[in-house]
């Protein structure tokens, strides 16, 4: 087994999570990929349009420029306009992505030691990534619970499905996405 870095870690998780959020988003219809779970609730929609400026904000300039950038509107983030259809918004959400793997690929030991800004705090780059590991994950966990609720009776499970861990102990095989096996 060969040693895996940090970055190659945290790229690994990070692509585990937006993998998990692209599935449970591919099991709802758009009126409820807009509809807030609950009336005090961000939609799947919002939740996504705010990743997006976050990772947009984040990852852009990441080691030369603070993280909350100045054009960065964040409240904006929680209100849908007519300009957000699924389309558009999906399509911000994979650049966002898209910006991140390509900023964290070639990080080595040595950058996680260095520091960056947020909102013109100091975090070293591993505080700023965990930072954002974290924060990412609890979203996800949002798009998955709202498309959960939405897809109903005919949800496909993300991960071993209720009753089957036994099934899954003695073959995980059949459960695993193809970038686990």
């Amino acid at each position: 087994m060969s040693k895996e870095t940090y970055t190659e870690l945290v790229l690994r998780e990070f692509r585990r999570l937006k993998r998990l959020a692209d599935q449970a988003m591919a099991q709802v219809g758009d009126q409820d990929f807009f509809a807030p779970h609950d009336v005090a609730d961000n939609s799947i929609a919002v939740v996504v349009k705010h990743m997006a400026g976050n990772m947009h904000s984040r990852w852009r300039d990441f080691l030369t420029s603070d993280g909350e950038k100045p054009d960065r509107k964040r409240d904006r983030e929680f209100v849908l306009a007519a300009e957000d259809t699924r389309q558009f918004l999906i399509s911000r959400w994979e650049s966002g992505w898209e910006l991140l793997f390509n900023t964290l690929a070639p990080l080595g030991d040595d950058d996680l030691r260095r520091t960056v800004t947020i909102r013109g705090e100091p975090f070293t780059v591993l505080q700023a990534i965990n930072r954002q590991l974290t924060h990412y994950a609890y979203h996800v966990g949002q798009i998955v619970y709202a498309a959960k609720y939405f897809a109903g009776d005919g949800w496909k499970s993300l991960s071993v499905p209720k009753g089957k861990s036994e099934e899954f102990n003695l073959d995980p095989k059949p459960y695993l996405d193809e970038s686990e096996a």
